[in-house]
């Protein structure tokens, strides 16, 4: 539990106190209490201020033995939000596995600082909420995270803020839901079982759900996406969740690739490649965890969330390389690769979804592309859209989350990759380079005129090294960055 509190005069605390040190010591307390013990800390360990440096301290100078954590946030010269955020993260870490169960933190004052308090404050908070997250739900960790997590603030900030906590936990255990999805192993959350997962979640918050089976998906011509789930035993299924009806006909769609296993199909991927793909539904926990997010936030919006849910499996009634179908929109795709299935699944949603609901703003966040990788890394996510407007907006929220974002091009001249002499478009580009353009310029072709952007979340989905803010595996990518967006469109 998050809470925010009054700073108490005369300070008392009972349980692990959390302080903050810069290298600079520009960074300091109003409380002369905590100031000297900074001090004290500084003198018994000269390095305690390095970034992310956590210092168990003990101090005896009162009747009551208090035990101090303090966290170094380096150089005040660069320091940052996304700092505060990964330092608050590191201590919160740094408390469980001292097997401690709560925690109070008292954050200093940063002079000259260009953020607002209520900036620092949420990012802070968003670390310690996040730090605290552990996957429990096959095995108990060792030691257990933080039940309580205290922010003592001077009361006019507490009575401008009154619900900052609430919120920000509200956020971060969306983003905590979609680590979970994305980190369950595939065999339980094949199409039909996650499909329900996501449905009780959202009815419990009043949100309208359908779960569409294969037989409207075939009866609705949504041949691209069966052509994905061809060679599964498992049935795929469609989630359309919608909230907000009563705020208006405004609608913004968000649309999440689920791949809930990916062998690659026919196009086999190897034994390495394949390790990791049950993440490949990551851009559907996102979705599925923000509008639930939105609806927990009461936010008032409109929103259309459409999540398709398949596993792409080799078999003999596979889709073979070569194959032409009709997708929803009428479009021939020539299949020239089976490994290049998120697309598939994607257009025919998307085509449906823009057809049906008529949003004025779809947004698709997927796990689409290696090539996005190659050219962003593991923490970067690739924004493809033509609206610039909208573009800017979700950068923005990137920077502001921490869930960065980075512009890339949709030349039209590169469309001619995907023609092909038998069909209107292929799903493999006939030239080996800029694999996530292509992959978005065909999604383009399925999107007309409503204002659209496609985030490439293949890198940042998924984490192969711990982080302050992130054990790892599924990192709940898209989840604050998304909500950010939406309280701010």
């Amino acid at each position: 539990m998050l809470i925010l509190e009054t700073y108490p005069k005369p300070f008392s605390c009972t349980e692990p106190l959390v302080l903050l040190c810069d290298e600079d010591a520009s960074v300091h307390y109003t409380d002369p209490v905590l100031q000297d013990r900074i001090r004290i800390a500084r003198l018994q360990s000269p390095a305690c201020a390095k970034s992310e440096k956590t210092t168990f301290l003990l101090d005896t100078s009162s009747d009551q033995t208090l035990q101090i954590l303090l966290v170094g946030l380096g150089k005040s010269a660069t320091l940052d939000i996304d700092r505060i955020r990964n330092v608050l993260g590191k201590a919160i870490q740094a408390l469980i596995q001292n097997h401690l169960a709560e925690a109070t933190v008292v954050l200093p004052e940063f002079s000259g600082s260009s953020f607002s308090r209520a900036d620092i404050l949420q990012a802070a908070m968003e670390g310690a909420c996040l730090g605290n997250y552990q996957f429990s739900l096959y095995k108990q960790p060792e030691n257990p995270s933080l039940t309580r997590i205290r922010f003592w603030e001077q009361p006019d900030i507490v009575q401008t803020f009154p619900n900052l906590a609430e919120k920000t936990e509200i956020i971060c255990q969306g983003a905590a839901l979609a680590r979970d999805w994305v980190n369950m192993p595939s065999n339980d959350k094949k199409p039909s079982r996650l499909a329900q997962q996501i449905a009780e979640q959202a009815r419990a918050e009043a949100i309208e759900t359908e779960i569409l089976d294969e037989q409207w998906l075939q009866k609705m011509q949504f041949n691209t996406l069966l052509a994905v789930s061809a060679g599964s035993s498992e049935a795929p299924r469609l989630v359309i969740l919608e909230y907000g009806k009563r705020y208006g006909t405004e609608i913004t769609a968000l649309i999440g690739k689920g791949v809930t296993f990916d062998s690659g199909g026919l196009n086999l991927k190897s034994g390495e490649s394949m390790e990791d793909m049950k993440i490949d539904m990551a851009g559907a926990a996102a979705v599925s965890a923000t509008i639930l997010t939105a609806a927990r936030l009461k936010l008032p919006i409109h929103l259309v969330g459409a999540i398709p849910l398949v596993e792409n499996m080799p078999s003999g009634t596979s889709t073979r390389p070569g194959d032409i179908v009709h997708s929803h929109s009428g479009k021939t795709v020539e299949i020239n690769n089976t490994d290049a299935e998120g697309r598939l699944i994607l257009a025919d949603t998307l085509s449906y979804v823009l057809k049906t609901y008529h949003p004025q703003i779809c947004i698709d966040l997927a796990t689409l592309t290696g090539a996005c990788m190659v050219g962003l890394g593991e923490r970067i996510a690739g924004l493809f859209s033509s609206d610039e407007r909208l573009s800017q907006a979700l950068i923005e929220s990137g920077r502001r989350t921490a869930e960065r974002c980075w512009p890339m091009p949709l030349p039209e001249d590169y469309r001619e990759f995907l023609k092909t002499e038998t069909a209107d478009i292929s799903n493999k580009s006939s030239s080996k380079w800029g694999g996530a353009i292509t992959a978005a310029l065909f999604l383009s072709a399925f999107v007309e005129d409503t204002r659209w952007a496609h985030i490439d979340i293949a890198g940042p989905a998924y984490s192969q090294k711990a982080t302050p803010i992130c054990p790892k595996g599924g990192t709940g990518f898209g989840v604050r960055l998304l909500i950010d967006y939406l309280i701010r469109a």
